[in-house]
């Protein structure tokens, strides 16, 4: 996986995290836990906001359906 694969980044952070609300996570943070993801390869200073937001809006959405479900 690598910055630009959101959408499974997503579902992995919500695996990994799944008590974490993906909205209360500083970029910051969020940037440090997509690097413990088994399966990440990319360089880690290849991330920035837009990346970063995109994977965010990903783990929210997966997130909330574990809240719902």
């Amino acid at each position: 996986m690598t910055w630009l694969d959101a959408e499974d980044l997503g579902i992995a952070l919500s695996e990994k995290f799944p008590s974490i609300d993906p909205l209360t996570v500083r970029f910051t943070d969020m940037r440090e836990k997509v690097l413990q993801i088994e399966g990440f390869d990319d360089d880690p200073n290849a991330s920035n906001e837009p990346k970063l937001e995109a994977i965010q809006m990903a783990w929210y959405e997966e997130w909330k359906e574990n809240q719902e479900g």
